[in-house]
């Protein structure tokens, strides 16, 4: 187990090795390159799928009318509009933060809180391995497809934990290893057009290539389950979707 508070001297982007402070540089780059048409994008390469999964990853945090929510690597807010229909109904209760280290990609999200008349929510640009919230601030943590992107993935889990409640959850989204030999090698060539199908709708491929990469060097799901009980969480489980091309991971903060 690595300690959050050991420095890290390299880290991965995509498939190199390079410097953290070099990999929250060249990810900043990769989204501002697709902040604006960052959703059409998903839409198509999942063939609009990402909206259920998120849809399934909102409901596992089981969220109540009232509860604070924070929504980590938040990109364009279509999973923080999900939880505020969850916990914004309590009369003067509930938040729901949208955070991510992306300026672009945050004024992406509050363009769409607030054209789906949801004018509530706040906003925070944040690194999610130095959060700038109190202890105990959020009954639930949200992440849908960011945590490969994060530069240091110990120290982000570690900081999840200390702003959540006791009792309260951490919800991760993210792509996963697909077991099957066969599904896997189809997923793989369905994944080598996304570069270019980004090239046409965004008039970028490098970003596409870098998500490609950063899917095959993301640690598989029982890695990334050590790594969210090493981060101290506890009942930590995870659920395949989609044959295991995705995998939601759910644990508790320990009361």
């Amino acid at each position: 187990m690595r300690d959050a508070q050991t420095p890290v001297t390299t880290v991965d982007f995509g498939t190199e090795r390079v410097a953290p402070a070099e990999k929250t540089r060249r990810v900043r780059g990769v989204f501002d390159a697709v902040a604006h048409r960052y959703d059409a994008m998903n839409d198509i390469m999942s063939f609009g799928s990402h909206r259920l999964l998120k849809r399934i990853a909102v409901e596992m945090a089981r969220l109540r009318p009232g509860q604070r929510v924070l929504d980590l690597a938040a990109g364009t807010g279509d999973v923080a509009l999900l939880a505020a229909r969850q916990v914004l109904d309590a009369p003067g209760g509930g938040q729901v933060v949208l955070a991510d280290i992306n300026r672009n990609m945050l004024a992406a999200g509050r363009d769409r809180v607030l054209d789906g008349g949801c004018a509530t929510l706040d906003f925070a640009q944040v690194d999610a391995a130095a959060l700038p919230f109190a202890d105990g601030a959020f009954h639930a943590v949200l992440v849908a497809f960011g945590v490969r992107n994060f530069t240091d993935k110990a120290a982000a889990l570690g900081e999840m934990r200390r702003v959540l409640r006791e009792g309260g959850v951490a919800v991760v989204l993210e792509f996963a290893t697909i077991g099957n030999p066969l599904l896997a090698r189809a997923f793989e060539a369905f994944q080598a057009t996304w570069p270019v199908v980004g090239r046409l709708v965004t008039g970028e491929a490098a970003p596409y290539r870098y998500l490609v990469d950063s899917i095959r060097m993301h640690p598989d799901q029982s890695a990334f389950q050590r790594l969210m009980e090493e981060a101290g969480f506890a009942n930590v489980e995870y659920h395949d979707l989609l044959g295991g091309a995705a995998a939601i991971h759910r644990g508790c903060k320990p009361a």
